[in-house]
């Protein structure tokens, strides 16, 4: 079998909650040795039983980093790794005697990767928050949700999105830095910055005259009626996405609605489209739109619940669902063609074991 195309990456990581363990979970999906750091009792440990997937493709070593012999045993490791992952308040991991400063010291090409929401600097950086916080201050949460008010789209934006994929591409940016020169480096990775960096093209257009300030009343924020939700007859819903010409031409086709293809960008116009569309769309249930529209470029789609989604014939033939401990996961993604990524089973680990198989460089 192949290796991985991360095989040989040495990573610690620090027990945490939200996008460390997601970014862990992608690193050991492609072949990343990670070690995960565990503390015993409280919300880690709870978090680790209600959600393995978070969990999954690497080993644990509990560890007291509380006690010197436990630092002792984390700085062991470090000194043998590539990179350290924590998603700790600025000042935790300096008072265990883990900070960037101790770290870097026995290990001077370490990429020491911190995750937080506010930010190692700044005036909400001692401060607690959660997805919906951070999402809020970064202009983001205001664009999402129904007119009456905002909406957070569960904790995918600012915790994965604007988390744990930006540091996931800062990380592969610093080892590649490390590699080539030998010098290691600390990166701070707030998820208010990354979802700042998220929303640039609705930054630019909000300056530029081109979105409004009101929620349902955009291009891609359910104000449009060609890219929108629906309900059909049986109170399911079809997800509707025909923004070019030509697809918006198949939907209103495959309607039976005549249209002048001027009126798809008056926004004069929309609200009667709207109703014409919603009367027809709600005269059938989800099933019958869900085939009627198979094959074509109309962009209508059922909207599944996670059961549902499972078992999809295009999830299926593209394996987008794997079965692991009993439970069906996402799929290792993106798929490489030559060292495709896996999901490989949990373990616990002995500190003894892993400097086995980390030996010195």
């Amino acid at each position: 079998m192949q290796a991985k195309a991360l095989a040989g990456l040495r990573i610690v990581e620090m027990d945490a909650i939200g996008p460390v363990p997601y970014l862990g979970a992608l690193l050991a999906d492609f072949g990343a040795d990670v070690v995960r750091i565990a503390r015993s009792g409280g919300v880690w440990s709870e978090m680790a039983q209600a959600a393995p997937v978070l969990h999954r493709s690497r080993r644990k070593l509990a560890l007291d980093l509380k006690t010197d012999d436990g630092r002792d045993a984390a700085l062991a490791l470090i000194h043998r790794a590539d990179a350290v992952i924590e998603g700790f308040r600025p000042g935790v991991m300096e008072r265990l005697g883990l900070g960037p400063q101790a770290c870097l010291l026995v290990n001077p090409r370490l990429v020491y990767a911190r995750m937080t929401g506010w930010g190692q600097t700044g005036p909400r950086a001692a401060e607690a928050g959660h997805d919906i916080n951070y999402l809020a201050l970064s202009g983001a949460l205001d664009m999402i949700g129904p007119k009456e008010r905002p909406l957070a789209p569960l904790n995918l934006a600012a915790d994965y999105a604007g988390g744990a994929l930006i540091l996931a591409f800062g990380l592969m940016a610093a080892l590649h830095h490390a590699q080539a020169t030998g010098e290691g480096q600390v990166i701070d990775a707030a998820m208010t910055d990354g979802v700042a960096n998220l929303v640039n093209l609705f930054q630019f257009f909000r300056q530029t005259g081109q979105w409004s300030p009101a929620r349902e009343d955009n291009l891609l924020d359910g104000g449009a009626p060609f890219y929108a939700v629906y309900p059909c007859s049986d109170g399911r819903f079809v997800a509707v996405g025909c923004i070019e010409p030509q697809f918006f031409a198949a939907f209103m086709r495959g309607l039976g609605l005549d249209h002048d293809p001027g009126e798809q960008m008056d926004r004069a116009l929309w609200p009667g489209l709207r109703a014409r569309i919603a009367r027809v769309l709600a005269s059938a249930p989800q099933a019958h739109w869900s085939a009627h529209f198979a094959g074509t470029d109309a962009c209508v789609t059922p909207v599944l619940t996670m059961e549902e989604a499972v078992a999809d014939p295009h999830n299926r033939a593209r394996m987008a669902h794997v079965q692991a401990e009993g439970l069906w996961q996402g799929a290792p993604a993106p798929k490489l063609s030559r060292t495709p990524a896996a999901v490989s089973p949990r373990a616990e680990v002995t500190l003894q074991a892993v400097l086995d198989d980390w030996p010195a460089r």
